[in-house]
């Protein structure tokens, strides 16, 4: 067995874990836009990773700009788009708390970011300078669809994840593991195990980080301070027909935020 670090260096395994929802993630999207939104065109999304999302955007005639960190992510996305789609999609390298495009500024319609990638900020500053940041993007009306699972800061166990899935002749199997929240530092310790297997094939790829920590009152009143406003909760099935109500708490949150009036 070969190992290797950061699944991030590796899209193709990533995606093959990540990348299976991808339709109904962006038919999620745009019905919110055009429920709660302007309905336009041009999407944002922050850490747009391997680009998925980005090529189905513009695969449905939406104009895209993606940026992330990653210089593999985005070499990836790079290739995937086809002819047309690069008419469409613009991608950047780039941190979530310091990207800024003058261009843009107040022309979004609606950006997303659905996968908890925000909770890798790791400070308030960094998350409330992300959230401005991507505010002065949007128009008046315009969204910010962000996901990402809240904390319980009370649970006595590990939490563990496991998905499998096929990518080709290979098999990839996914384990991601969280551990006990530090309500003092608002952070937990993740690993992820990425087992790949297939014809003369086995690589293990191991990563380590901290996730920053939010119970539901904490979140809103960092949306608050960020100048924006809540305008519906949903979970991660992306069923547009049924938002939470109010006071419902689950950890598994898409909050649906517009620029505060």
């Amino acid at each position: 067995m070969e190992r290797l670090s950061d699944w991030y260096d590796h899209p193709e395994y990533y995606e093959a874990i990540f990348g299976t929802d991808t339709e109904r993630e962006m038919d999620f999207v745009l019905e919110v836009n055009r429920r709660y939104g302007t309905g336009g065109k041009l999407l944002l999304e922050p850490a747009c990773g391997a680009g998925r999302l980005v090529a189905e955007a513009a695969r449905r005639g939406c104009s895209v700009v993606g940026y992330d960190i990653s210089e593999q992510m985005l070499a990836h996305a790079r290739k995937r788009l086809t002819p047309a789609q690069r008419r469409r999609a613009r991608l950047h390298l780039s941190r979530m708390e310091t990207f800024f495009q003058p261009e843009l500024e107040g022309q979004v319609d609606l950006a997303f970011n659905l996968v908890s990638t925000f909770r890798y900020l790791d400070s308030e500053k960094a998350a409330r300078e992300h959230l401005e940041g991507t505010r002065r993007l949007l128009k008046p009306e315009g969204l910010y669809v962000l996901g990402f699972h809240l904390t319980d800061y009370e649970r006595k166990r590990p939490e563990h994840e496991r998905w499998v899935e096929r990518l080709g002749k290979d098999t990839v199997v996914c384990n991601t593991h969280e551990g006990l929240p530090d309500r003092r530092l608002r952070r937990s310790a993740m690993r992820n195990r990425l087992r790949i297997t297939g014809p003369e094939k086995d690589l293990l790829i191991e990563t380590h980080w901290y996730f920053r920590t939010y119970d539901l009152t904490q979140a809103r009143r960092l949306f608050r301070r960020a100048g924006l406003e809540v305008l519906a909760v949903y979970d991660f099935d992306y069923q547009v027909d049924t938002p939470r109500e109010r006071g419902e708490i689950r950890l598994d949150s898409i909050f649906v935020l517009k620029p505060a009036a």
